[in-house]
């Protein structure tokens, strides 16, 4: 029962963790899409906006500095736009990286734990406490 627990444990770790890299890699990978609209902001007025499922739970001011924020990061997106234009590609890269490392390092946590509970258990299961008597002599 105690290995069916501890690998119920890793895999919910294992299914958290696969579940922050999808996340993150969605974010990412929309930032990048979006960036193509930066260029030339300046002269344009074009923006980013939020996505439609994120702008009802936004208040105006935060969506305000958000568009403040993306209009003084033009030049720097167009110089990354013309510096490197695969970076999308190269994020799904890192993402997979990223996730396979850590995702490695969580089966090999669960395996040592599984591991040290069978040694644990095959030294007999308990803790044991010595009981000693201090009297005074």
């Amino acid at each position: 029962m105690a290995f069916v627990l501890i690998w119920f444990v890793f895999i919910a770790l294992l299914a958290l963790w696969s579940l922050a890299a999808w996340a993150l890699h969605a974010v990412a990978v929309w930032s990048f899409s979006n960036v193509g609209g930066l260029s030339g902001v300046a002269s344009s007025g074009v923006s980013i906006r939020l996505p439609d499922w994120l702008a009802p739970w936004v208040p105006a001011e935060v969506a305000q500095l958000w568009g403040a924020l993306v209009a003084g990061l033009g030049p720097l997106s167009d110089a990354l736009l013309q510096a490197a234009p695969a970076l999308a590609g190269g994020v799904t890269v890192a993402t997979w990286v990223v996730w396979g490392i850590g995702s490695g390092l969580l089966l090999l946590l669960g395996a040592g734990t599984h591991v040290l509970v069978a040694l644990w258990r095959r030294r007999g299961g308990r803790v044991r406490i010595n009981h000693r008597r201090v009297t005074a002599g």
